[in-house]
């Protein structure tokens, strides 16, 4: 059945739907298309990299948007660290979560999300979908890595609650997510559906704590995770499960906040229901606001969730008073994030406490005192990674080019799989040729839990005792090279902290 034919459509039911959709949209000033769906009764929009040029140019769209609704709630993916929209375009001035947990100071964590949330409330955000709450128990999990604080339920608990202050204490509402945790999983859920095969008791013990952690700090939001926990629903994922919805997160828990879906268009949930399905079914469990626009961004793409929606309630699926419900936790959330935001002052004034943090984050293993700082112009070799959807394909990552900006001389390469799956000597060609009689400084990023990378870091550190290696992902038991440097993390800040290491003495 059309939206067009449903008998029960009427404009009221039409503005409770789009209440509940937080869709993305292409370009930097608000399409004619957004503006009459504000106008006709949404709510919510989400910003992507695509949206943003400049500081300034985000506050004008804002008050484009807000213009046709001035508590309009205005989101945006802004973990810092490697997923970046403020930065998507020069990578964060920030490091994440990993690098933050590693230091374990949580006024350092609560001073750099008070700083994003500075410049979020100033470019008119009102929502962060952040921070990861998730326990990164699992070390192949391909999805959240350096995302987490770490692997210990209580230290990221106490930094997910810390992130939590300060964002809010600079006027924009955060979000803990992946609910009930997406840590201990193997699959990216962009792509497929994990399964997370715990206990009650072990999910209690392991994923729960930091989300409840959030909740005593003062979360309104809590974003769902899409993946299957047996333990509590073994047919739907957590999106669309009323237990873990209903029974875990309002039940037991006790929260009455906003739920919102992690991206619909996702693989994990996509794949099995439909976009239509999988976003009536998270309205039908429980769930109060749909995310998209990640991949999909326009009005065709709206209007289909929204036909969804209707069809859902034309046919008995999803009642009107769940609808209502739902649309009534985004307006109280709408009206008091705007309050939040009204509190603070506007502060455009830019600090460098995300790279004094990405420093204090810097690990050495090795006989630094001999190595370091390297004497010479090096070669820079970057093995690069296929990084998951989160992470924005434009965000830069690497040592080489803060390295060339402080010394001169420095050349590099970047190395991907598919290069080394063709065959020949690219190693010896690319890398250990050009690095003859200087140093070589390799950069991985997660060589643990990749293969591939292993091989050729092994390969490369062989052919070179010498080399300094620096690991910007998951650092695994092994600590090859001369000198290993760990960043926690592969943003500009990191890049530009493990490049002054590089270039200065310091005791491991």
């Amino acid at each position: 059945m059309s939206p067009s034919s449903q008998p029960k459509t009427s404009p009221e039911l039409r503005r409770l739907v789009l209440s509940v959709l937080q869709p993305g949209f292409v370009g930097t000033e608000a399409p004619d298309w957004l503006l009459r769906a504000i106008a006709g009764g949404l709510s919510s929009v989400v910003l992507f990299g695509r949206n943003i040029s400049t500081p300034e140019q985000v506050a004008r769209l804002a008050g484009q948007l807000r213009a046709e609704n001035p508590e309009l709630v205005i989101a945006i993916d802004e973990e810092a660290g490697d997923v970046t929209r403020l930065e998507s375009w020069t990578g964060s001035t920030r490091p994440g979560n990993f690098a933050l947990g590693a230091v374990d100071d949580v006024e350092l964590t609560e001073s750099v999300a008070r700083d994003i949330g500075r410049e979020l409330h100033a470019a008119g955000v009102s929502l962060d979908y952040a921070p990861s709450a998730d326990v990164n128990s699992n070390p192949s999990n391909p999805v959240i890595g350096v995302r987490s604080f770490g692997a210990a339920p209580d230290l990221v608990a106490r930094h997910t609650a810390a992130w939590i202050r300060g964002l809010q204490d600079a006027g924009v509402a955060a979000c803990a997510k992946h609910f009930p945790g997406h840590g201990d999983t193997a699959v990216d859920s962009h792509h497929g559906l994990p399964s997370y095969d715990a206990s009650i008791e072990e999910i209690a013990a392991t994923a729960l704590p930091p989300f409840r952690a959030a909740m005593e700090a003062g979360v309104r939001v809590v974003m769902t995770g899409h993946l299957l926990v047996p333990a509590y629903d073994r047919e739907h994922p957590a999106t669309l499960s009323r237990a873990i919805i209903g029974d875990l997160l309002r039940g037991e828990l006790g929260f009455d906040g906003m739920v919102v879906t992690d991206a619909i268009e996702m693989g994990a949930v996509a794949d099995r229901y439909g976009l239509g399905g999988a976003a009536a079914g998270a309205i039908i469990a429980g769930c109060d606001a749909v995310c998209t626009g990640g991949e999909r961004a326009d009005e065709a793409f709206v209007e289909l969730l929204s036909g969804a929606l209707l069809d859902a309630v034309a046919a008995g699926g999803l009642s009107e008073e769940r609808l209502r419900e739902a649309s009534g936790r985004v307006r109280a959330f709408a009206a008091w994030s705007t309050r939040l935001g009204r509190t603070v002052p506007t502060d455009t004034i830019r600090g460098d406490i995300g790279f004094a943090a990405a420093r204090r984050a810097i690990r050495l293993s090795g006989p630094a005192d001999d190595v370091l700082p390297i004497a010479a112009a090096p070669h820079v070799v970057e093995l690069v990674p296929t990084t998951n959807l989160a992470i924005g394909k434009e965000t830069p990552w690497g040592v080489a080019t803060p390295l060339r900006e402080r010394m001169p001389g420095t050349t590099f390469v970047r190395v991907g799989e598919g290069q080394l799956a063709s065959g020949g000597p690219v190693l010896d060609e690319l890398v250990l040729k050009p690095s003859v009689g200087r140093p070589l400084v390799v950069v991985v990023r997660d060589a643990s839990r990749l293969p591939w990378m292993g091989a050729a870091l092994d390969e490369l550190v062989r052919a070179r005792p010498d080399a300094i290696v620096v690991e910007m992902g998951l650092p695994g038991a092994k600590r090859p090279g001369a000198v290993h440097i760990v960043t926690h993390g592969a943003t500009t800040a990191s890049g530009v902290a493990a490049a002054e290491t590089l270039l200065a003495r310091r005791s491991a």
